[in-house]
């Protein structure tokens, strides 16, 4: 495996355990939306072409779904971030 192909896993599995805690279906679904929108197209179809079995459960369901052409809705409440002096969507702010 390539050292890019290991670091995009690397990283797949990094955004899934950043939502773990928002329950496996909206964590696969977080995950997917930040892979479609933040990877570029050359990122995402390494990792697509890659043997996902090495994957977290989450991160292989995400990119399983985006392989297939699911897109997923809109970011989540979960990755809506607090405006500056705004609180309430996130524990950081």
């Amino acid at each position: 495996m390539s050292g890019t192909l290991a670091k995009l896993q690397r990283m797949a599995d990094q955004i899934a355990l950043n939502f773990t805690a928002i329950g496996k279906d909206n964590a696969v679904l977080a995950t997917a939306d930040h892979i479609a929108k933040f990877w570029d197209p050359r990122m995402k179809a390494a990792i697509f072409a890659s043997d996902l079995s090495i994957l977290s459960p989450i991160a292989r369901s995400a990119v399983e779904n985006l392989r297939a052409g699911h897109e997923p809705p809109p970011q989540t409440g979960a990755t809506e971030f607090n405006a500056v002096d705004e609180v309430g969507h996130s524990d950081a702010g």
